[in-house]
């Protein structure tokens, strides 16, 4: 991505929502997610008639598109292709969860990853609170 457009509230928000309603559409199971100013990262299993490269064509497709139709960018929005990482057991999956929660503590956004609010950490940590919803 590189241009950071997913710093706003509001795009961040539109990508969130993108999210919510592929995994309403049982395109794919999403368990966990970070979205940082210039990337994501995205912790989901596929099913069965769905390909890794099917999810990430649809979540880039989507966001692209409402993007454009609600809020008039004309710009490319993401590099082409994605890094994937094969997740082989309760150790690995546990792994990566922390990997994504600690990125934008890492990235010196927040100093907890409880406080950053693009994330699946902070969204259920709040739902569990009564105060967002998680869709």
């Amino acid at each position: 991505m590189g241009r950071r457009l997913l710093q706003s509230e509001r795009n961040a928000d539109l990508l969130i929502d993108v999210l919510r309603s592929l995994v309403a559409e049982r395109k794919f199971k999403l368990h966990d997610f970070v979205i940082m100013p210039d990337h994501i990262h995205l912790l989901l299993t596929v099913y069965e008639d769905m390909t890794i490269e099917k999810a990430m064509q649809l979540v880039k497709g989507r966001f692209s598109h409402r993007l454009s139709h609600e809020f008039g960018y004309k710009g490319e929005v993401w590099q082409r292709g994605f890094a994937e990482e094969q997740v082989m057991n309760r150790e690995s999956f546990e792994a990566h969860r922390e990997y994504i929660a600690q990125n934008p503590v890492k990235a010196g956004i927040v100093a907890s990853a409880d406080e950053f609010p693009f994330c699946f950490r902070y969204r259920a940590k709040r739902k569990a609170e009564g105060k967002v919803g998680m869709g």
